[in-house]
C-alpha cells in the first residue's frame, strides 16, 4: 500500500469511505432534530426542511466532489483553499479555514454529545445535570482513546459503527409504518403552506439550517483525502452514495415518525416526543422493552457519529502545520499509529467545552452558531475556489467534473446565503450572525500576527505552489492518487 509524501498511507475503500460519510451524517441528528424541524414549521409539513437540506447538501456535495477528486490531499478544504486563493491573499484562507475548523469540528461533535446523553435520559430518568455533564465528557475521552490506533482498524471500527446506525434507523422505521396514520402525517395545519407570509420563510430558513446540519459529514472522507485509495473515483462516489442513500433514510424517519406521534406532543418541552423522539416511536408501537432496545442502538449510533467526526476532522490541521500555516507541533503524526496527536488531543478539548456550553444553553442555537461561522470560511469559499481552480489551472488533472457546472454552485450559493441571512432572525438574542464575524475577525488579526512571525504575505512575497498541477506520477499505480484509466467518466454514476 502507497505512503503519501505526508506520511499517510492509503487503505480507505469506497464502502468504508461512504460508511464513514454516513455515519458521521445519520448519527444522532434527526433523532434530536425532528422535534426542533417540527417547531420551526410549525406542523407535520416539516418534511420541507429534509427535502431542502437534501437538495442544497448535493448541490454543495458536487463542489466537494470535483475538489476531492483533484486535489485529494489531507486536510480537505485546507488544500482547496490554500490551491485557489494563493495566487492574491497568500495564505489568509488557508489560514482563516484552519482557525475556524478548530472550532465547528468540534462544537458538530459537542452536538452528537448533547444528543447521546440526551437519549440516555430514557434508560436514565433520575440523571442529575452534573451526572450528564460529566458523562458527556467520559465519552470523548472514550473515543479518543479508541482513535488511538492505525486507520485501518479506525476503519473496520466504522464499518461495524454504521451498520449499528443502519440497524437503530431501519427499526425505527419499520416500528413507526406498522402503526403508521396518514391523518395524522398528512393533516396540516392552516396556512401551513402559504408562501405569502414571513412565517413560512422564516420556518423555512430555520428547516434548512437544522435540515443541512443533519446532512452534515457528507465531506468527511474528503478530509482524509491523503488516506483514500484511487481518492479521483473513490470520493466523488461516495460523496453522492452517501447523500442519496441518507436522504431516503431521513424521509422516512420523518413521516413514519409523524404517523406516529402527535407533532403537537413533539413542541412540550417535559415529553419523550421532544427529547427522545425515538424512543417514543418505539415505545408506541412495539412497548418499553423495545424502545430501551432501540435507545442502546442510538446511543450507539451517537457515539458513531462523534468517532467519525474526530476521525476525520482532527486531519485538517495536520496539513496546515506542515506547511507552516499553524502551529508546527499540530504537523506531527503519532511514530507508531500515523495519526496526528495534537489535533485529535485538542479537537477533542474544544469539543468537551463546547458540550458544556450547549447542555447549558440550547441545542438549536449551538447549530445557528457552528453553521454561521462555517459559511464564510468554508461553504462560501469553497463554491469561489471551484471557479478560481478552473481559471487558474486549467490543466489540473479532474477525474471528476461538477455535473451542469455552474448550476450546483448557485444553488448552493443561494442556500447558504439563505441560511446566514436568515441565523440572527432564527436564534433571537444569541447573534450568531455577530459571532461569527467576530471569530473570522479575530482569525485576521490572529494570522497578521502569524504572517509577520513566518515572514509570508503580507510581510513577505506570496509563495506559489502548484504540486497537484505539476505531480506526474505514472499513471496506474499506487503512487499516483488520480490513478484510474477511466478518469474523464463521471465518477458517481
Amino acid at each position: 500500500m502507497a505512503e503519501t509524501e505526508h506520511g499517510f498511507v492509503r487503505r480507505i475503500g469506497l464502502f468504508q469511505a461512504t460508511a464513514i460519510n454516513m455515519s458521521q451524517m445519520c448519527g444522532i441528528g434527526p433523532f434530536v432534530t425532528i422535534p426542533l424541524m417540527v417547531a420551526a414549521f410549525g406542523g407535520p409539513q416539516a418534511v420541507i426542511g429534509f427535502v431542502a437540506g437534501a437538495v442544497l447538501a448535493l448541490a454543495d456535495g458536487l463542489i466537494w466532489a470535483e475538489l476531492g477528486a483533484s486535489l485529494p490531499g489531507a486536510g480537505g478544504s485546507y488544500v482547496y483553499l490554500r490551491q485557489a486563493f494563493q495566487y492574491r491573499t497568500g495564505r489568509l484562507m488557508p489560514f482563516l479555514f484552519v482557525w475556524t475548523a478548530m472550532l465547528f469540528i468540534p462544537l458538530a461533535m459537542a452536538t452528537g454529545v448533547i444528543g447521546f446523553v440526551q437519549y440516555l435520559g430514557f434508560l436514565w430518568p433520575g440523571m442529575t445535570p452534573t451526572q450528564g455533564d460529566l458523562t458527556g465528557l467520559a465519552l470523548i475521552a472514550v473515543v479518543v482513546a479508541l482513535l488511538w490506533r492505525r486507520v485501518e482498524n479506525i476503519a473496520r471500527i466504522t464499518t461495524v459503527l454504521w451498520a449499528v446506525m443502519l440497524a437503530s434507523v431501519l427499526l425505527v422505521i419499520i416500528a413507526a409504518f406498522t402503526h403508521f396514520s396518514p391523518d395524522r402525517a398528512f393533516t396540516y395545519p392552516a396556512h401551513a403552506f402559504a408562501l405569502t407570509t414571513n412565517h413560512f420563510w422564516t420556518g423555512f430558513a430555520a428547516g434548512l439550517t437544522i435540515g443541512i446540519y443533519d446532512y452534515g459529514g457528507y465531506n468527511t472522507a474528503a478530509y482524509m483525502g491523503a488516506e483514500i485509495k484511487n481518492p479521483g473515483r473513490t470520493l466523488p462516489r461516495a460523496i453522492v452514495f452517501s447523500i442519496v442513500g441518507i436522504m431516503a433514510i431521513y424521509l422516512l424517519l420523518q413521516v413514519g415518525t409523524l404517523g406516529v406521534v402527535d407533532w403537537q406532543e413533539m413542541l412540550d418541552p417535559n415529553s419523550t416526543a421532544a427529547t427522545s423522539v425515538a424512543s417514543a416511536v418505539m415505545e408506541k408501537t412495539w412497548g418499553k422493552a423495545a424502545a430501551d432496545t432501540v435507545t442502546v442502538l442510538i446511543l450507539v449510533t451517537a457515539f458513531a457519529s462523534v468517532f467519525t467526526g474526530l476521525l476525520g476532522g482532527s486531519r485538517v490541521p495536520y496539513d496546515a502545520a506542515r506547511e507552516k500555516v499553524f502551529f508546527r507541533p499540530f504537523g506531527t503524526l503519532h511514530p507508531r499509529y500515523r495519526f496526528p496527536v495534537l489535533p485529535m488531543v485538542t479537537m477533542g478539548l474544544i469539543g468537551g467545552v463546547g458540550y458544556l456550553i450547549g447542555r447549558h444553553t440550547d441545542l438549536a442555537t449551538l447549530i445557528q452558531l457552528l453553521t454561521t461561522v462555517m459559511v464564510i470560511v468554508q461553504a462560501l469559499a469553497q463554491i469561489a475556489a471551484v471557479t478560481v481552480l478552473r481559471r487558474r489551472q486549467p490543466a489540473l488533472r479532474r477525474p471528476y467534473r461538477m455535473w451542469l457546472y455552474p448550476l450546483p454552485s448557485l444553488v448552493a450559493l443561494v442556500g447558504w446565503l439563505v441560511i446566514y441571512g436568515y441565523a440572527d432572525r432564527n436564534s433571537p438574542g444569541r447573534h450568531p450572525i455577530e459571532w461569527s464575524l467576530a471569530w473570522v475577525a479575530a482569525g485576521c488579526v490572529a494570522f497578521v500576527l502569524w504572517a509577520a512571525y513566518e515572514k509570508v504575505w503580507p510581510f513577505g512575497p506570496r509563495e506559489i505552489s502548484e504540486e497537484y498541477l505539476e505531480a506526474a506520477a505514472p499513471v496506474g499505480t499506487d503512487a499516483d492518487p488520480d490513478a484510474d484509466p477511466g478518469a474523464q467518466e463521471p465518477a458517481p454514476a
